[in-house]
């Protein structure tokens, strides 16, 4: 049995999410509290397995109460937040920095999509439940990098995450140096809603310029390119990006394993590929095919992952060259390119 604390500041929305949750048999909520206070008060007393956590509260808000719970009590959090405040937003990702494993988007309306909106909530607690809480790391690796193995560089960075993958995100991308000569295509699943902050968050953490992926786009050095929402992200046979409405694979739209595939075709072992935690497997396979092509794979190790499930799948099918937390992931990186494409020092600032 999974034990909730639901943490909102309206009695409305804390009982409409108690009759969704409660929907699934194995899911049971033990508490119910209207402030961040109130939050901290439960949990001195009463341990859970996830917490949904509400942004704007009176007094102590969602982003401070995680942080508190995460020094205390470590136990996976679920944002649920709207994604049309940008305060809200802000403060959503600063929560996901502290800590938080997942956030679900709270409904315009309460009246519509009921049953649609209850899956996908049930989905991200189980998720979270299943989430390892991981504490708040130095963004720079206190060990060497891993010794290489092969010689060649990629020409490109693709990269698949989902659940707990915007904290590695931030890891990799922020141990990566603004002179990072190649551009990295990344595939993170995020809820609806949530991605122009999300690319604002990582732009204020990363030195290097985040943009969300357009159709035609061609992959320039240093810059990240996210897969828009609902779309795809393909390399296509010129090497520019398309954006794909293909169905969903493994449940998900942009999947990982396209962007993989793609590479696979157009690049064949001439670039990286990085899968960091997530639940299930998407990307993994195609890791695989990658390893057989020659290309340079990551998985991020068992360790440093929220969730080990789509870095732990290609492990198992034998897929990753590396096997590595996100900052050595970042520096190994770094060290394939640096004697091709020699660059000055230094970790901050952005190419003109």
């Amino acid at each position: 049995m999974t034990d909730i604390l639901i943490v909102d500041d309206s009695a409305l929305f804390r009982k409409y999410l108690r009759q969704l949750i409660e929907k699934d048999p194995t899911m049971r909520v033990v508490g119910q509290v209207g402030s961040g206070e109130e939050a901290l008060a439960f949990l001195e007393n009463r341990s859970v397995h996830v917490v949904t956590m509400d942004i704007q509260m009176p007094g102590l808000d969602g982003f401070e109460t995680t942080r508190r719970i995460m020094e205390r009590w470590p136990v996976p959090v679920v944002i649920v937040s709207s994604c049309w405040e940008p305060v809200e937003v802000e403060k959503t990702f600063r929560a996901m920095d502290a800590g938080a494993v997942a956030i679900l988007p709270k409904p315009a309306d309460l009246a519509e999509d009921h049953d649609a909106y209850g899956l996908e909530l049930r989905g991200a607690l189980a998720a979270a439940s299943q989430a390892r809480v991981i504490r708040k790391r130095s963004r720079r690796s206190q060990t060497k990098t891993a010794p290489l193995k092969g010689t060649f560089p990629p020409s490109v960075v693709a990269v698949g995450a989902s659940t707990g993958g915007p904290q590695a995100l931030v890891e990799l991308l922020g141990a990566l140096p603004v002179s990072f000569p190649l551009p990295l295509l990344v595939v993170q699943h995020i809820a609806r809603g949530f991605l122009r902050g999300f690319r604002e968050w990582l732009e204020k953490v990363t030195p290097l310029e985040v943009v969300i992926a357009r159709d035609g786009d061609r992959p320039r050095p240093g810059r990240v390119y996210l897969a828009p929402e609902g779309c795809h992200l393909v390399l296509g046979a010129d090497r520019a990006l398309t954006l794909s409405d293909a169905p969903p694979e493994h449940g998900v739209r942009p999947s990982a394993s396209v962007l993989f595939r793609s590479l696979a075709r157009v690049w064949k072992g001439d670039g990286a590929a990085v899968l960091l935690s997530g639940m299930g497997t998407d990307g993994a396979e195609e890791l695989r095919q990658l390893h057989a092509l020659g290309a340079a794979t990551f998985a991020q190790d068992r360790e440093s992952s929220v969730v080990w499930g789509m870095p732990g799948e290609a492990v198992r099918l034998g897929g990753a060259r590396y096997v590595l937390p996100p900052v050595q992931i970042a520096e190994t990186l770094e060290k394939m390119t640096a004697s091709l494409f020699p660059r000055p020092e230094g970790r901050s600032g952005r190419q003109p």
